[in-house]
């Protein structure tokens, strides 16, 4: 595919859709409505979801009030790799969500997996089309040591189906939706990718991404979604880190850039949101919100004015790489 049609999402931020799934902690339905609203308000026209969230309810969700919308005003995308079977029962917390749909989820990266997940996804959204789809998880953090096998279905069942849709126009752009860097280069390699959304891989304190995959798809066009910018909250002034209880050392960092953030007047979620963006391989950011107030934090976190003198001190401590790219930069 030529590099100059490549499909360039909505940009600088966007709204990511696992906690509209009712990840952690269930969500009323109007407050779930109300901050993709406050989304739209906000100028916010890049919206992703997937099958995995909530079993289905985040694509509900998002549907639900994007179909009232002008469908050419903004990116939507969604995932493929799990396709959801009827159940009579699911428990109350099922793979993290709380209260989802009665969906099981059920691993398939086949061709035929594939184009069946767009239909089902497009049913539940009540949309016309999806802008993006992404492979979704086809790596080594959810599949486990044996990952490789999946990966190798993916690339000759989802991948190849994905670029048909693509050549048929019925989707604009495809690629992985991950949370670790070898996927995204082992496909770079194997296919004709057109974006990838990597979570938690370039962010403030983790810079996983920078040293090869970025530059790599800067030089092939390959644009990138940056998810969970705030490493789900400990950017955020929480105490997480990759789901988990940040160990001492990555707290003791996060602690650092804030410490610095307040020294120059600025929120420490705007650093966190601005840096992510100011790679020039990264097409949007998209933090996941759970009300309407966290969308209009993340929107004013986004223009929030940043002296240089913040990242020259960051960078001085050692607490950034002198390589990465900043937003005065």
């Amino acid at each position: 595919m030529s590099t100059s049609t490549r499909f360039i999402p909505h940009g600088p931020l966007g709204m990511g859709g696992a906690p509209l799934g009712n990840l952690f902690a269930r969500i009323p339905d109007e407050i779930a409505a109300a901050a993709i609203e406050a989304a739209w308000e906000s100028d916010i026209r890049h919206f992703d979801t997937a099958p995995h969230y909530g079993a289905g309810l985040s694509e509900h969700r998002m549907g639900a009030v994007l179909r009232h919308h002008p469908r050419d005003e903004y990116t939507l995308s969604t995932k493929v790799g799990r396709m959801l079977d009827p159940v009579a029962s699911v428990p109350e917390m099922d793979e993290n969500f709380e209260g989802g749909l009665s969906f099981r989820r059920r691993l398939d990266y086949s061709y035929d997996g594939a184009m069946r997940s767009i239909e089902d996804s497009l049913q539940r959204l009540g949309l016309p089309r999806i802008d993006i789809v992404y492979i979704h998880d086809c790596a080594p953090d959810w599949l486990g040591p044996n990952w490789r096998e999946q990966f190798d279905i993916a690339m000759k069942g989802a991948a190849r189906a994905l670029t048909k849709l693509r050549e048929q126009g019925v989707i604009r752009a495809w690629g992985l939706g991950v949370n670790v860097v070898e996927p995204c280069l082992l496909t770079l390699q194997q296919a004709d990718p057109d974006l990838f959304l990597v979570a938690g891989r370039y962010t403030l304190l983790d810079h996983a991404a920078l040293p090869e995959l970025l530059p790599e798809c800067e030089k092939r066009d390959v644009h990138v979604v940056i998810g969970g910018p705030y490493n789900s909250g400990l950017l955020a002034g929480g105490s997480t880190f990759n789901y988990e209880a940040a160990p001492p050392d990555i707290l003791a960092r996060a602690r650092a850039i804030g410490a610095a953030c307040a020294r120059h007047g600025v929120d420490l979620k705007a650093a966190a949101l601005q840096f992510c963006a100011a790679h020039p391989a990264v097409a949007a950011v998209i933090p996941g919100p759970r009300t309407p107030e966290e969308v209009r934090q993340n929107a004013a976190a986004m223009t929030q004015p940043i002296p240089a003198a913040l990242w020259a001190e960051l960078k001085a401590a050692r607490l950034l790489p002198e390589e990465a790219p900043t937003p005065e930069s």
